[in-house]
């Protein structure tokens, strides 16, 4: 049997980069991958365009992933975002922020990405076995000793988990590694589906699903939640909302949904805009043009269809001036511009998650190597771990960032 210095189970972001790092380091490495092709959630980030990171300084892209977020500092001080883009320059990937903010290459493909990282294992002499999913870790007396697949045994004094979590299954994220993990001892927290659209009880969204609402501020609106917030930009399906903004605080929601049916929200849709900035922009919109009908008033903050919905739910005539509107529906108007109420039902779960929210508890791995605290020898990085960021490019970053630690190996 060939004995391996490392063998890294999972070929997305957070393995290859583990590989790479090891093999920089004169490691004998093996990658084993279940799908028959390596990077396929990889290829598949972003739209196909790869956001590959950010450019926030590390304090603060930290802080982004909550109260856990710290525990990334070792790994960031090590492989930051001006390493990850240094890195991809010298493997022949240009990068750029066209908006100052998300990185991706500029060939906007992630399979320029993926080509990259291909090139710079086999340059490395890195051994990389597809069709091999991994069935159980293999130990003896406190260390790993190397893997069980379902056609081979491989040996090796070092193992990599960076098999991913449970989002878009049908690229390979199953959740076998957390399997893997709770056979020599780990705890798995609760696994939510993050960064997904979410579905609506309200029905109206479906009239409006042909426009996009910039700059949406939305929030919990239940008691003690309060303070769960976002902003971004929204899109109405036929059945409910998806845009960054629903990507970023499905985080939030889905948890919820599984403590409680429903989950009411409250949306700003005017930039913003409170009831008496709204009243104002209105005089000066009616002093410029005193016979605009209440539905063109809205329609210089909203597109047509959503005005539409909002006349409708505060009784007002769309035709008939915002003046000659009764007092109660000009109070009920403003305050269903300043805040629309929305409730969020239900989602897609898993197979339409591009994250998952939960992993193997931090407390049990060591941040400053990412060894197991349970097993010598085995390393943990990427999404199974017990962390989730918004979208831009943070998750990615964050799998790049692990696989760089986990791959120095510490013993």
């Amino acid at each position: 049997m060939v004995r391996y210095d490392l063998i890294v189970v999972g070929s997305g972001a957070a393995g290859i980069m583990a590989a790479i790092t090891a093999a920089r380091n004169d490691k004998k490495v093996l990658v084993l991958e279940k799908l028959s092709k390596i990077a396929s959630k990889l290829k598949a980030t972003g739209g196909g365009r790869c956001n590959l990171t950010n450019t926030l300084d590390n304090e603060t892209f930290m802080e982004c992933f909550g109260r856990d977020g710290r525990f990334m500092s070792p790994a960031l001080e090590l492989f930051d975002h001006n390493a990850l883009t240094a890195f991809f320059k010298e493997a022949g990937v240009e990068t750029h922020a066209p908006d100052g903010y998300r990185v991706f290459p500029v060939t906007h493909n992630a399979s320029t990405v993926v080509d990259a990282l291909q090139n710079k294992m086999a340059g490395l002499g890195i051994e990389v076995l597809c069709s091999q999913k991994v069935i159980a870790l293999n130990h003896e007396g406190g260390t790993i000793t190397g893997v069980r697949t379902q056609k081979d045994m491989f040996s090796a004094k070092h193992v990599v988990l960076a098999t991913g979590g449970k989002g878009y299954p049908m690229l390979g994220a199953e959740g076998d590694g957390y399997a893997l993990a709770q056979s020599v001892g780990h705890k798995i927290t609760e696994l939510y589906p993050a960064m997904m659209p979410l579905k609506t009880k309200e029905k109206w969204v479906a009239t409006c699903r042909a426009d996009t609402i910039a700059k949406v501020e939305m929030l919990v609106n239940m008691k003690k939640y309060t303070h769960l917030r976002a902003k971004g930009d929204l899109i109405f399906t036929k059945d409910g909302i998806r845009g960054p903004v629903v990507l970023d605080f499905s985080r939030e929601i889905t948890p919820l949904l599984s403590k409680f049916n429903e989950v009411p929200l409250l949306m700003n849709l005017t930039k913003g805009m409170n009831e008496a900035q709204l009243l104002q922009h209105f005089k000066t919109q009616i002093a410029n043009d005193p016979h605009c009908t209440t539905l063109q008033l809205l329609q210089t903050l909203l597109p047509e269809s959503v005005a539409a919905e909002l006349c409708k739910m505060a009784d007002a005539d769309p035709l008939l001036s915002f003046g000659k509107q009764a007092g109660a529906v000009r109070d009920k108007l403003l305050k269903l511009l300043a805040w629309t109420p929305l409730t969020v039902i239900g989602h897609d779960g898993f197979s339409k998650a591009m994250i998952t929210r939960g992993g193997i508890s931090l407390k049990e791995i060591n941040p400053y190597t990412l060894e197991s605290r349970k097993l010598k020898g085995l390393y943990f990085c990427g999404e199974i771990v017990n962390l989730d960021g918004p979208c831009g490019g943070y998750n990615l970053q964050w799998s790049f960032s692990s696989g760089a630690l986990a791959g120095k190996l510490s013993t």
